[in-house]
């Protein structure tokens, strides 16, 4: 199939600030007094490759103002932290979070970058125990050491995916208890949303948001609005990097990613749910 790639060297994502947040969000920046909706998320909120990601679609569709909060290859660490993106959400007629996985954060066992969450920093002496036989200095992501974890033992494997799923709920009950119940759960990915586990999934450690289930996300439903479950259709995964913008180097980067046809039926999910619920409030 012939892709048409837009040739360009970089989208100019217009990077800007807010408040006295360390992080870099996606712009032009938008005014924050006036309503408006919050974006919380990781690479797809943010819309890296993307010229117009779900958040702008939606702006557009509702004319109201959406703040992308959205931070590439960012987790619940990333935001749950930053008192200015609390403040922003908490302010917001409604803040969508993108469902981000539990490998991108830090935890009983293993620290993440504050901001790049996919960064890993280093193991604790819990680990260290569990895997004595593993030299974690060997390690810069998260993904990368997980997956060494799992080929040395898939057996003490089990114990790190628990610490991860106890890590991840307990985080965001923080988040969206500081938050308020004002929120919608994204779930917008080509994985399905199940309970079946996860090393029975066909692409394992490299599905996405990793070692998130069913069960997880449904355990936080009496504190949001509504949860909304994206799976691009067949017919959008099929048009693969179609209308994405990227230097050609980065072409295997970019065919991973989700394109802008899965963007638009994401953006097409959220209308209703949103419309449905501010209308209501």
């Amino acid at each position: 199939m012939k892709q048409d790639v837009i040739e360009a060297t970089e989208l100019s994502y217009a990077p800007c600030r807010y408040g006295n947040s360390r992080m870099l969000f996606r712009g032009p920046r938008r005014r924050l007094d006036r309503p408006y909706l919050a974006f919380v998320g990781g690479t797809e909120t943010y819309g890296k490759f993307i010229e117009k990601p779900f958040p702008t679609l939606v702006e557009k569709a509702m004319r109201q103002t959406c703040v992308n909060l959205g931070c590439v290859n960012g987790g619940i660490d990333a935001f749950v932290n930053d008192a200015t993106v609390m403040e922003i959400c908490q302010r917001a007629d409604m803040t969508i979070v993108q469902l981000m996985g539990a490998n991108y954060l830090s935890n009983r066992f293993y620290s993440v970058h504050p901001r790049r969450n996919d960064r890993f920093l280093t193991a604790s002496t819990v680990l260290q125990a569990i895997y004595d036989d593993v030299d974690f200095s060997e390690f810069s992501f998260t993904r990368h050491m997980l997956g060494a974890l799992h080929s040395k033992s898939p057996d003490r494997f089990d114990i790190v995916v628990s610490e991860l799923r106890l890590a991840w709920l307990a985080r965001m009950r923080s988040l969206l208890n500081q938050i308020g119940p004002r929120v919608t759960l994204l779930w917008f990915s080509e994985d399905p949303l199940n309970d079946d586990h996860w090393a029975r999934q066909p692409g394992q450690l490299q599905t996405d948001p990793l070692f998130v289930n069913l069960s997880m996300v449904e355990e936080l439903r009496s504190l949001v609005s509504d949860i909304v479950v994206v799976n691009p259709s067949e017919a959008a995964l099929a048009q693969g990097v179609n209308g994405m913008v990227f230097p050609e180097s980065q072409t295997h980067i970019a065919a991973e990613m989700l394109g802008v046809a899965c963007h638009a039926e994401a953006g097409a999910a959220l209308i209703p749910s949103l419309r449905d619920n501010l209308y209501s409030m």
